[in-house]
């Protein structure tokens, strides 16, 4: 982390809220379910698929998971309602996992028996480390519940997570890969980037060999290189992998990946706590901030 990241991530209190909303309006679709519908139809339009993330995470009040998880299932009757390609995905802290697991759990089974009524999907976001262990149980609990439309995240940065895929071997786990976000302890998760790197690629190996589908979700050139390579080397089609991208981030690269025939799913969050989540996320990854400071020079520049 440099001093410049460092110092915008103390100075983001003072920033007005409209000038974050400003900045961030490029990675978050609104704050209405309508308006993210809007975005997912343009990213189908241009041949990509979605992934709709309501805001939401770290709840303090029973009500508040249980209208979360009423605005996933309105997501997803939309969805089909609207005839969008898009599935949805979870955060288990915004459906109650620190308030009560017992909620959780039924919070989380109504989501996905809605999404089983239209055959879609839900992916399990995967949260800081102290969440690892618990998303992980409650994912296998509800697949051997006879689930199959429920997958899960799987973050490089882990140094557990070659053993967590040897521990999901038998679901046949659909898993979306990404490098992780949070800023963990060195004893527990890699610090320099080759590391994570060198395991991200591992990961992907270890997934491919027990019949996994993959996301693939990075805007690294060289993870992306070499994710292309081993899908080639293996002869794998269409069907058994998909790239994944945020939204707003490098559109371009993700329109390469489309115009060469990959499956690409975009990321799309949106909700009345954008302002918690555009804050957060730069709090607890502050490399993020210098990224989103940068990109934002380069838009301001004529």
């Amino acid at each position: 982390m440099t001093i410049i990241d460092r110092a915008i991530v103390r100075a983001l209190p003072a920033v007005p809220r409209r000038v974050v909303k400003r900045l961030s309006s490029r990675y978050i679709a609104g704050t209405t379910l309508a308006e993210a519908c809007d975005v997912v139809r343009e990213l189908n339009s241009q041949g990509k698929e979605a992934t709709l993330d309501v805001l939401g995470e770290e709840v303090t009040l029973r009500e508040e998971a249980i209208g979360l998880r009423d605005a996933y299932r309105r997501a997803l009757d939309t969805i089909e309602e609207e005839g969008l390609r898009s599935n949805v995905s979870v955060k288990l802290t915004a459906l109650g996992l620190k308030l009560d697991s017992g909620l959780c759990r039924a919070d989380l089974t109504a989501v996905v028996e809605e999404a089983a009524r239209f055959g879609n999907f839900v992916r399990i976001d995967m949260e800081d480390s102290s969440t690892t262990s618990e998303t992980l149980a409650l994912y296998r609990d509800i697949r051997e519940g006879g689930h199959d439309n429920l997958g899960v995240v799987l973050q490089a940065a882990l140094k557990r997570t070659l053993s967590d895929i040897a521990g999901l071997a038998d679901l046949g786990p659909n898993v979306r890969v990404c490098k992780g976000i949070y800023v963990e302890p060195a004893e527990i998760a890699y610090q320099e980037d080759e590391s994570i790197r060198l395991n991200f690629l591992d990961a992907l190996e270890a997934l491919f060999d027990i019949g996994s589908y993959v996301g693939i979700a990075t805007h690294d050139d060289r993870l992306i290189d070499e994710a292309l390579a081993l899908v080639e080397r293996r002869g794998l089609g269409r069907d058994d992998y998909e790239f994944q991208m945020l939204l707003g981030v490098r559109p371009e690269l993700g329109n390469e990946l489309v115009g060469e025939g990959h499956r690409l799913r975009i990321y799309v969050p949106f909700g009345r706590r954008w302002y918690e989540y555009s804050i957060r996320r730069l709090q607890e990854n502050p490399k993020i901030a210098g990224y989103v400071a940068l990109d934002t020079l380069k838009r301001l520049r004529p």
